[in-house]
């Protein structure tokens, strides 16, 4: 079976997430990615190491599926290989400043000077226009800079998310626009680039907050698990752990009080409508938590289930890698890779298409493993191959 994107060259010169996760997006689907970095091995090969070769989770779980190569693209024998790759390629993808870019030779203006209908994808902390645009930044910059980390946590304290949304949310958008630029080039011929920056990514997930706040002024303080605009909707702890209920809309609250046998809630005007609830969320999670309380998280599941109210146990990393829907349902792909203890598990195409699905064929290359093959199709031969090895330009 074929994939979407096959036929579709990507030059991968990401790294960390926000790059890489675009260009396993796009290989997951039939595209072939090359995945370029630095001779040592870019920085993130090595975050949160899981291999005796120092290889990390990250890695592993972007690299799926890609080609790997190790390129200097500083030097001038290094910019003939760049030149060459992109002969070959449709897309270039680097999540670097503008000032990277230009370093690399893979601007827009030197990347169209050599194929015309090149697509550069690119993103950086906050976009390539505005006082920021030269800054650096990781996710959590952008959590904290986009109104979501105030209104996370308890009390006064900010807290950031622990997974990077950010990161992987502007991979995801990048690869959706790698997609859409794609289309319009089948369509006109035509390459252009696409930009995402970390900043939009969690502008555009905190969009709803900042809104209420340009209007209303509200001013908002983080408050836990609760949520400003429903309840309940909040975790709570049972005999033997804890579960999140999310209860939105009148009539999850009305199968929820007659749950707990609160029905003189649905005539008191502090519950009556999801914003009114939001308010008084403290009175509705004290509420549930007594009710909770004596109660094992099985049976306040089972019991939530029956009500058809919304609700899941809070899980720990192994219970979550031991859960039978997590299981059964076939999430995760189980991929070897040398120098692991066991086969690390890799989430499945997150997005299912019926015909054409994507997949993962292949394991995360180790450093520099195709250089030689990619080089050889590129035209040099062993000697020149050699000479760029000893330079250091590969």
């Amino acid at each position: 079976m074929s994939g979407v994107l096959d036929g579709i060259r990507v030059l991968d010169f990401g790294r960390y997430i926000a790059g890489p996760h675009c260009g396993a997006l796009l290989s997951d689907f039939g595209a072939e990615v090359i995945r370029i970095e630095k001779v040592d091995g870019s920085e993130d090969r090595f975050l949160s190491p899981l291999t005796d070769q120092g290889e990390g989770a990250s890695f592993i779980q972007h690299a799926r599926n890609k080609m790997g190569m190790t390129l200097n693209p500083t030097k001038p024998e290094g910019r003939e290989v760049v030149r060459r790759l992109v002969e070959t390629a449709d897309v270039v993808m680097a999540n670097v400043p503008a000032s990277g870019l230009k370093a690399m030779g893979i601007d827009y203006e030197s990347l169209k000077a050599i194929k015309s209908d090149i697509i550069l994808t690119t993103s950086s902390a906050f976009g390539s226009t505005g006082p920021y645009a030269d800054k650096v930044g990781f996710d959590g910059v952008a959590q904290a800079m986009s109104g979501n980390m105030h209104l996370t946590g308890f009390d006064a304290r900010p807290m950031k998310s622990f997974a990077p949304y950010v990161d992987f949310s502007t991979g995801i958008l990048c690869a959706y626009g790698t997609v859409l630029a794609l289309y319009e080039r089948n369509q006109t011929g035509k390459g252009q680039v696409v930009e995402g920056s970390l900043l939009a990514s969690a502008l555009n997930v905190n969009n709803a907050n900042l809104m209420e706040q340009a209007v209303l002024g509200i001013n908002r303080q983080a408050i836990g698990n609760r949520a400003h605009h429903a309840s309940p909707a909040d975790a709570f702890q049972t005999t033997d752990g804890w579960v999140f209920i999310q209860a939105i809309g009148q009539p999850l609250f009305k199968r929820w009080v007659e749950l707990i046998n609160e029905p003189h809630w649905l005539d008191d005007e502090r519950f009556e409508s999801d914003q009114n609830r939001g308010d008084h969320g403290a009175i509705i999670s004290e509420r549930m938590a007594q009710w909770c309380k004596d109660k094992s998280t099985a049976e306040v599941l089972s019991l939530l289930e029956k009500a058809r109210i919304p609700a899941g146990e809070v899980l720990s990393p192994q219970q979550c890698l031991d859960n039978e829907h997590v299981n059964e349902a076939e999430f995760l792909h189980y991929i070897d890779y040398p120098g692991l203890k066991t086969p690390a598990p890799i989430v499945e195409p997150p997005i299912k298409l019926s015909r054409t699905p994507g997949k993962i064929t292949k394991r995360p290359p180790t450093l520099g493993e195709h250089t030689d093959q990619i080089l050889k199709s590129l035209g040099y031969d062993a000697e020149q191959i050699q000479n760029l090895r000893d330079q250091r330009v590969v």
